[in-house]
């Protein structure tokens, strides 16, 4: 028995002593700081990090292979506490969302009858796939199979559908499908994404200068999902409440309905929504994404700035606005009269982006009281120039210096401003524009007895917009057509009391299109008035170009229209840190061009703060359109009365600037809501029972 034992007792020693030595020349290190990472990550092992689950990603790193943020499900507080292991900083993790950008589905035509075959992915290696639209979704559901989170499901018009609060953004169903419909982006990504050729898009959203997912908001509306209509605005537009008001809605001339009927009034389901909001007596929370450290100052807060500001803000940069009047707002505050767009709701919509943790500052003027040298030294690593087109343009004819002579945008600035203005009783304001007809719709509300307008061409040349010309018409004002000032008459005492003109006609076509007006010899005619306001456009201040000190500030290079030279497609100035969008950069335009250029701006602001190339987005459509896309036919179709605008009386508006312009009654914005097609590339939900059109 006890041989027996001590031959165990000496096998067991040696089995020891072989394991020791075995464990001195086998041994491999694991850092514990692997297992410590493993603990914080989300122990999903979904693999949408890239690498084969939570270990390996752990592993990677551990090694310097991957940052903290690595795991895509992960809470900000488990990235902070993997950062504080590895001793980096977190950095400005975003969590990833997926979304798709296919809205026809089952609306689409098939081309194909394929047989046996159950996959997206297989179905496209095949002629592309069943559907006659050649970037949309073919529906069989490879993304929704792939996920892992039950995070997507196939609609009832058969394209994926997204529950955002179940989705962790691990890009499985963008690696999944074959068409690139359903894409995976952070916040900042979604909100820096630009129409593409490639996009599946309705012509309405093609042609929103702000590329406003149009059918989109109107169908959230429809759904009674107003604070989700807002949101899909905001994340192109920060101003819904102004562009509601003031707005031309170049949309609603590519309006597929408008092809057999009027069009969908898109832009009164905009400010029906956008006031929703106002008046529910809270704000729908904006998101913004981690700050990044980055200091941007934008100069001037017109629309271009606070737009730039807004998206800036949003992808997490700390921006400043610096402006030179008393208050933010720029064109669409000293520009547009109160009965348009009052003040009291373009403050609550400003309020609202400052409320993102936007600075401001007021009566500061650039090249006066600070320069390009000071916001270097104050650690701003970008600039936003946009300054606007304050600059009233000249008659150039004699006598337009005589008291009681003003200039469009000069009178409505110090109207706004609370000046008080000498008026006379009768007064003459020269142009087509919208300026001129603000400047005379004001005048009328200021007691005077009689206002023309002068235009050199027909009322069908007028380049304002037509609800305005009908309203003003309405009002009162007297239009002078194919009249070209040629002197303005003053008595002794230098006051105005007489505008001369040459009568016209017209004649070819100019560069713009219109025909030009050719002066009749010997058609000079007067016109009684004692004020004369001339509102024939504008050109920016470049003032501080001169006023600056800094001897960089000589590199900016201006246009011979005294614009901000600059590459349209980035909005890169001359100088590579400033960048610039709105009348600064392109002249007088719409509010909503200078709300786009604020967006595009942001996207080549950001790409500079990241050192990366500021290029241009790749196949940016940007002002043209998808020719697929463009019907001139659209089969079923029932005649249905547009929504009418909701209007102040005449006879009660006139004797103040209450705003004339009203809401959409809830009903009838349902009602109008209704008769939006839901348009997406080429498909469309027809009034009745009738094959989706295609395109002719």
């Amino acid at each position: 028995m006890i041989p027996a034992l001590l031959f165990m007792l000496g096998i067991g020693a040696v089995c020891g002593i072989v394991l020791s030595l075995s464990s001195k020349v086998f041994y491999v290190y694991e850092d514990p700081r692997i297992a410590q990472v493993e603990n914080n990550l989300a122990a999903a092992n979904c693999g949408g990090c890239g690498y084969a689950g939570c270990s390996s990603a752990a592993e990677a790193v551990v090694n310097g292979l991957a940052p903290p943020s690595v795991c895509v499900i992960s809470s900000k507080e488990g990235v902070e506490e993997v950062a504080k292991i590895m001793g980096v900083d977190a950095g400005a993790a975003e969590s990833l969302f997926s979304y798709n950008m296919c809205e026809g589905g089952n609306r689409a035509d098939n081309k194909y009858h394929y047989m046996g075959i159950s996959s997206c992915k297989a179905m496209a290696l095949v002629f592309g796939g069943k559907r006659v639209c050649g970037v949309g979704c073919i529906g069989l559901g490879d993304c929704v199979k792939a996920c892992q989170f039950d995070a997507l499901k196939l609609g009832a018009n058969g394209y994926p559908v997204v529950d955002d609060d179940k989705c962790v953004g691990c890009g499985a169903c963008q690696q999944a499908c074959p068409k690139d419909i359903i894409v995976v982006k952070t916040l900042s990504e979604q909100l820096m994404k630009f129409n593409q050729a490639q996009d599946a898009l309705a012509p309405c959203a093609q042609t929103c200068p702000a590329e406003i997912n149009i059918p989109r908001y109107i169908n959230q509306l429809r759904e009674g999902k107003y604070k989700e209509a807002v949101q899909t605005i905001r994340m192109r537009n920060p101003l819904p409440l102004a562009c509601g008001r003031v707005c031309p809605h170049p949309c609603e001339d590519e309006c597929r309905r408008g092809i057999e009927d009027e069009a969908v009034s898109i832009n009164q389901l905009k400010r029906f929504v956008a006031d929703y909001e106002m008046n529910s007596g809270s704000r729908i929370p904006i998101k913004c994404a981690p700050d990044t450290g980055k200091k941007v100052a934008v100069i001037g807060g017109g629309p271009a700035g606070l737009s730039c500001a807004f998206f800036l803000r949003r992808i997490g940069h700390q921006v400043d606005i610096f402006e030179a009047m008393p208050k933010l707002g720029g064109i669409i505050r000293y520009g547009i009269p109160e009965y348009r767009l009052p003040k009291k709701v373009l403050d609550w919509e400003i309020q609202g982006i400052l409320d993102l943790g936007i600075k401001d500052f007021c009566n500061v003027r650039f090249g006066v009281d600070f320069g390009l040298g000071s916001l270097m030294a104050s650690g701003y690593e970008a600039v936003f120039l946009g300054v606007g087109a304050w600059e009233d343009y000249s008659l150039g004819i004699e006598g337009e210096d005589l008291d009681g002579c003003f200039k469009g945008i000069d009178f409505l600035q110090r109207f706004s401003s609370g000046e008080k203005i000498k008026l006379g009783k009768t007064a003459a304001v020269v142009g087509g524009g919208n300026s001129a007809i603000d400047c005379v719709r004001t005048l009328l509300r200021l007691g005077l007895e009689k206002v023309y307008i002068v235009y050199r061409r027909t009322r069908n040349e007028m380049p304002a917009n037509e609800v305005e010309i009908v309203a003003s018409e309405e009002e009162g004002v007297e239009f002078v057509f194919l009249a070209a000032p040629t002197k303005v008459i003053g008595d002794e005492n230098g006051k105005a009391t007489q505008l001369e003109y040459l009568k016209m006609e017209l004649g070819e076509p100019d560069a713009s299109g219109r025909r030009r007006p050719v002066p009749i010899e010997g058609s000079e005619t007067l016109l009684d008035v004692e004020m004369v306001i001339s509102a024939i456009g504008q050109s920016p201040d470049a003032s501080f170009k001169e006023q600056d000190p800094h001897k960089r500030m000589t590199e900016l290079e201006l246009t011979r229209w005294n614009t901000i030279d600059n590459d349209p497609a980035i909005l890169q100035a001359s100088i590579p840190y400033i960048f610039t969008g709105g009348d600064s950069a392109t002249g007088p335009a719409l509010v909503v061009d200078a709300i786009g250029s604020g967006r595009r701006a942001a996207r080549s602001i950001d790409l500079f703060l990241k050192g990366e190339p500021v290029e241009p987005v790749k196949d940016s459509l940007q002002q043209k359109r998808i020719p697929e896309s463009i019907f001139t036919k659209v089969d079923g179709i029932k005649k249905t009365a547009r929504a009418k605008m909701p209007e102040i009386p005449v006879d009660q508006r006139l004797d103040s600037m209450i705003e004339v312009d009203l809401v959409l009654p809830e009903d009838a914005a349902h009602k109008e809501a209704e008769r939006c097609l839901n348009c997406c590339r080429i498909c469309y939900n027809p009034d009745i029972d009738f094959p989706i059109a295609k395109a002719n």
